[in-house]
């Protein structure tokens, strides 16, 4: 009910009024059945505009980290993912991939829109980033369709770190609906997920226009702090 209630009262109308977001491509998503939106993640923003949107429900896949903030604002956040029905994963640990396949699949399972963002975390610097086989393995396993998705000016109208965001210009694209039935039964083979993450990437790529970085963003954020602080804090040279 809280979904809705954001959707057409409360957040949808003023998001709307805010951003005036451009939309190409709605009639890819389809009526009724399940299906993947697979997209490229450049602010918190893109978690709100395409719900905002879609004429369907549809559930995201989010990190744990929404739900266990300390503070009030962590309890509001919280309380907003869980209203609308968000489903949290845990991003640490071994189990963390299989967790979130499972989730993803029972909503598939209901015949529901499944939000997913294959790179796994929001771009620090605008570029798209390699994205991660779970998409992949989900697709074969429910057999259901990849529809790519392109959020433009999102990370221009709130880049991280922003908390309340520029009046900025928006655009949603969404591509043709992806079938990968070819491949059915084959979600146990490394190179085949592979070759189909990398076919969704490319898709989000040739609607977004933005530059791509063949390796994962987690991996360049992390590499990237520790140069930031070895500038800040340089080691001394022993002896």
């Amino acid at each position: 009910m809280f979904y809705y209630l954001l959707k057409y009262v409360l957040l949808g109308p003023l998001l709307r009024l805010v951003f005036r977001p451009r939309i190409e491509g709605l009639d890819h998503v389809p009526s009724s059945g399940a299906a993947i939106v697979a997209g490229n993640h450049l602010s918190f923003s893109d978690h709100f505009l395409m719900p905002a949107i879609l004429k369907r429900r549809i559930t995201f896949l989010a990190k744990a980290e929404y739900f266990t903030g300390p503070g009030l604002k962590g309890r509001l956040t919280a309380f907003f993912f869980r209203s609308v029905g968000q489903i949290p994963v845990d991003r640490s640990g071994k189990e963390a991939g299989q967790a979130a396949i499972r989730e993803g699949l029972g909503v598939l399972g209901k015949d529901e829109l499944l939000g997913i963002y294959p790179e796994g975390t929001r771009s620090h610097d605008g570029r798209l980033y390699k994205g991660k086989v779970g998409v992949a393995v989900m697709a074969l396993k429910a057999g259901v369709p990849v529809i790519p998705c392109a959020m433009i000016g999102t990370f221009e109208a709130q880049p991280p770190g922003k908390v309340i965001p520029h009046i900025h210009p928006v655009q949603i694209r969404f591509g043709e609906p992806l079938d990968f039935s070819r491949y059915a039964g084959m979600e146990n083979e490394k190179a085949v997920l592979r070759a189909i993450t990398d076919e969704i990437m490319y898709s989000i790529l040739s609607l977004s226009g933005q530059e791509y970085v063949d390796e994962y963003a987690a991996v360049v954020k992390a590499t990237e702090a520790g140069e930031a602080k070895e500038r800040r804090f340089p080691r001394m040279p022993l002896g």
